[in-house]
């Protein structure tokens, strides 16, 4: 085992694949969590999907003049809380500036190259460890013609970039799953995509970090750094200090926080999302799939069913809000029509922080005017999909004779240092 130490801020997904990847290269790792041991984070009530079908950023033509529509509808799929905040102005203006054609074009191969690398990353970590990874493909669902209009269209696009997507009227969508009744008028398969168990995921990585001989250490939160000459050289988590080689802060939302300490104002806002597990549900489809027009994600998970959606960036906390919940609930019937408001009634809704750029791509690299210091943070909903991938680049920065230079689109101080 080599000397070299990595520091991992962030025991989420992302820490987690990081930390795997870094001892696979020959690195001593320790994880510092904030959240107690079993406590929940951000990966866990996730949809938990694989979806190189997601190319299209998040700062997409068309999302500014919907997000203004959605933000007067209190159950909507999309709503930035408005505060007097310099950071969360900063973060709209940029996303502003990249919600056009020009910025998907420069964005969609990368996103869809990153997701399939992960999916194989995926597969080959499910050849020894049982996480319920499936893979049977997406299905795009869409309940009007012009949803599947537009959906084909993204299909197109798949096509040109040589990614495989089928339009499918609703017929043929009810064929592919026969297990659920669907009221649609088409979708469209996206067969590359998959879908598994995030919380099967993260204890799989926790078991085999540990057996490599990583450390994780809960209840941690990191309080401020020792820098000399741009170099962090130790932190500290209440009382203890921690010398360090390199560090990486992966702290999801979080990060921008911690960033600060370094002097570096990264955008980056919390997106909350919300998830709702029906233990026995009426009817169990055996595809994971999304309500195109709803933006909801429905998954199997080991004879469960998942309903996943929202994007509410505001404040830093996990408070459930019940409108956002019911639009979710009543999204649900007009799709899947055997299911109803009623089944909801016992479902304790479960809440996380996604961390949201302002690009709709993530952080991964070097922070800026510091040599040992690593981000990995900003991938809002794409944060399962991306871990492994995610993982292995962090390794590749941590390995001086590998190039990075294929990564520089993501760079955190790409909107300035």
């Amino acid at each position: 085992m080599s000397d070299r130490h990595l520091l991992v801020i962030g025991g989420g997904v992302i820490g987690l694949s990081s930390a795997y990847s870094a001892l696979k290269r020959g690195w001593q790792v320790t994880i510092w969590e904030r959240e107690l041991e079993h406590g929940d984070n951000c990966s866990l009530g996730n949809a938990g999907m694989v979806v190189p079908s997601h190319f299209i950023p998040l700062a997409a033509p068309g999302m500014l003049s919907k997000g203004l529509r959605w933000m007067f509808n209190p159950q909507s799929p999309f709503y930035v809380k408005p505060r007097l905040d310099f950071d969360l102005m900063r973060w709209g203006w940029l996303f502003y500036r990249h919600a056009n054609a020009r910025h998907v074009e420069a964005s969609k191969k990368l996103l869809l190259d990153l997701n399939l690398e992960s999916r194989a990353l995926f597969a080959e970590m499910a050849k020894d460890n049982n996480f319920g990874l499936e893979r049977r493909g997406l299905l795009m669902l869409c309940r009007t013609q012009h949803g599947l209009d537009d959906e084909a269209e993204v299909a197109a696009m798949a096509h040109q970039m040589g990614a495989r997507a089928e339009v499918l009227d609703s017929a043929a969508t009810a064929k592919m799953d026969p297990s659920i009744t669907m009221n649609v008028a088409g979708s469209v398969w996206f067969p590359d995509d998959c879908h598994l168990n995030p919380a099967l995921f993260s204890q799989a990585l926790r078991q085999r970090i540990i057996a490599m001989g990583g450390q994780i250490e809960y209840g941690k939160t990191l309080n401020r750094m020792d820098q000399q000459d741009g170099v962090v050289t130790s932190v500290y988590s209440q009382d203890q200090r921690f010398e360090v080689d390199q560090l990486l802060v992966a702290g999801g939302s979080w990060s921008a926080e911690i960033v600060k300490m370094l002097d570096f104002r990264m955008p980056l806002q919390a997106g909350k999302g919300y998830s709702l597990t029906l233990e026995n549900p009426r009817q169990l489809p055996s595809l994971c799939s999304i309500f195109a027009e709803a933006k909801v994600a429905i998954t199997p998970m080991n004879g469960t069913l998942r309903f996943a959606g929202t994007m509410e960036v505001g404040d830093m906390n996990l408070d459930v809000n019940p409108q956002r919940v019911q639009g979710i609930i009543k999204s649900i019937q007009p799709y899947f029509p055997e299911f109803t408001v009623a089944d909801f009634a016992q479902v304790k809704p479960w809440a996380g922080l996604r961390p949201v750029s302002p690009d709709g791509l993530p952080y991964i690299g070097r922070a800026p005017h510091h040599q040992n210091v690593l981000i990995a943070s900003g991938h809002a909903m794409m944060g399962l999909s991306l871990a492994p991938v995610t993982g292995e680049m962090i390794a590749d920065f941590l390995t001086p004779e590998v190039s990075t230079e294929r990564w520089k689109q993501l760079a955190p101080a790409r909107f300035g240092a």
